[in-house]
């Protein structure tokens, strides 16, 4: 017996995954430019969230007031590192399986996107 296909998760462009939270545009646009300056990359732009990507995803950016009621920043910056870092800046550390933390960052200005995310980066 054979599984059924998985679906798919539908690609957006940057201006329809941003419509209307041009706040978190000008964020992504700087960690963007963090990224691009290290080294190139692909985007990948689902509904939920946009993927940077070498081989695999390392981080990836998102908008929680799409999915929570309130006050919430305009974006979340998710990065993969190999150990749990100790920095006190993370909202979130979780560890999805052994020797993987997925690390949350919260965005509120263009200069929360410091020396210390380029190094995580």
């Amino acid at each position: 017996m054979t599984s059924p296909p998985r679906p798919q998760s539908r690609t957006l462009t940057l201006e329809e995954f941003f419509l209307g939270y041009e706040a978190s545009r000008l964020l992504f646009d700087a960690v963007r430019e963090v990224i691009d300056s290290i080294d190139t990359c692909e985007l990948r732009v689902t509904k939920s969230q946009i993927a940077f990507r070498r081989c695999k995803a390392f981080a990836w950016a998102w908008i929680p007031a799409k999915y929570m009621c309130g006050n919430t920043v305009p974006l979340v910056l998710t990065i993969s590192l190999p150990d749990r870092n100790p920095s006190p800046r993370w909202k979130e550390i979780v560890e999805p399986y052994p020797g993987r933390y997925i690390h949350h960052l919260e965005l509120l200005t263009v200069a929360d996107i410091d020396d210390e995310v380029r190094a995580w980066l």
